[in-house]
């Protein structure tokens, strides 16, 4: 080999972008999965109805499904946007190369752009806390209304689904905390 070959700027940052773009398309692919699983317990719930052999269902694992799906969204939405977070500063480093030599505008660097990127992200986490607080309600108030003897033997599962529900509500509507700001 005769000389030390390198990736131009303009090639790292049209795949940086493409990888915020796949987090972007996780992000909604997590919302799509949790709808899934939430769907996927109530049906089951519903479908084990109290009858015949009614007492060998295992209501309170059905019920813990709510929040454990509740809980993967929030990590999943964490790790996605510390990935976009992180992938937008090396962004924002490669808008200010030779800054001086043009006056383009830059999306990352400049505070107003990124401001109104995190602005409409914000609009994701919104609905992911819309679905968690509707799957949890409508999962719980189900499990409730088509167990209550089984669910108030057990009141200890009632309480530990909705302190984890609720920890993961509060875990998402905190992920605006971790989105990008441009460096001064």
């Amino acid at each position: 080999m005769a000389g030390k070959s390198h990736v131009d700027a303009n090639y790292r940052f049209i795949a940086a972008y493409q990888e915020v773009n796949a987090r972007i398309a996780q992000r909604q692919q997590a919302l799509a999965l949790y709808v899934t699983l939430v769907v996927s317990i109530l049906a089951a719930l519903v479908a084990l109805k109290p009858g015949a052999g009614a007492g060998h269902v295992p209501v309170e694992w059905l019920i813990l499904g709510f929040p454990v799906a509740s809980t993967c969204l929030a990590f999943l939405n964490y790790k996605s946007e510390r990935a976009i977070t992180n992938l937008r500063h090396f962004l924002s480093a490669l808008e200010r190369l030779e800054r001086d030599s043009h006056a383009l505008p830059s999306y990352n660097t400049d505070p107003h752009w990124a401001a109104g990127a995190n602005k409409a992200r914000r609009f994701h986490d919104l609905a992911a806390a819309v679905l968690v607080t509707g799957g949890n309600g409508i999962g719980l108030a189900a499990g409730l209304s088509i167990y209550p003897e089984r669910l108030h033997e057990n009141p200890l599962i009632l309480w530990i689904a909705f302190a984890v529900s609720l920890s993961s509500l509060v875990a998402l509507l905190l992920n605006p905390k971790w989105s990008f700001r441009p460096q001064a």
